[in-house]
């Protein structure tokens, strides 16, 4: 009896180091031949939504660099006016295979416009000035190293940097997206 316990115990000792190196042995990264990607985003740089290209420009391990510009056309609160927006962005994404943490920043550029009265001349007079906002993301993304869905959600915060009227820059702290699109 003493001795099918020892062998019980010896067995449930190799069953555990068995699974033991199993789980703490590292897995290579694969290697992204999709680096290219089309989504739509809705919040994040874009705002309201944005229609976005992405490309992974290096991968080292589990470390790829991937950068993004993209295109939105919204209209203004305070005016009838359309104001076209650019985000462009670069971030830094960390996984072995499909599911990553991404890291990053970027700037939705942006013209805004604005109807005064002149009281001198008695007309209205119209200002366009240019605007940068700066964000930051952290973020999941999913995206297969072969291609094909295209996942990803992130907080996205910024501050509107203001640049051509005197207020300071306000800083928007609760700001996300989530964005579905295709890699390829």
């Amino acid at each position: 009896m003493a001795i099918s316990k020892k062998i019980r115990h010896l067995l449930l000792l190799l069953f555990l180091c068995g699974i033991i190196t199993q789980v703490s042995a590292q897995e290579k990264a694969e290697v992204f031949t999709a680096k290219n990607s089309i989504y739509a985003e809705v919040g994040g740089n874009g705002f309201l939504y944005s229609i976005n290209y992405g490309r992974i420009f290096n991968q080292k391990g589990a470390f790829k660099f991937s950068g993004s510009a993209g295109f939105s056309y919204v209209k203004q609160v305070t005016t009838t006016h359309w104001t076209p927006i650019i985000p462009i962005e670069a971030s830094l994404l960390w996984g072995k295979t499909s599911h990553h943490l991404e890291l990053g920043t970027g700037t939705s550029l942006l013209t805004e416009q604005s109807i005064s009265l002149d009281t001198e001349t008695n007309t209205l007079q119209e200002k366009v000035s240019f605007n940068s906002i700066i964000f930051f993301r952290l973020g999941y993304r999913y995206q297969k190293p072969e291609g094909g869905f295209f996942f990803r959600v992130g907080y996205t915060p910024g501050f509107n940097l203001n640049l051509d009227v005197s207020p300071p820059p306000v800083f928007f702290p609760l700001w996300g997206g989530i964005s579905l699109g295709k890699s390829f």
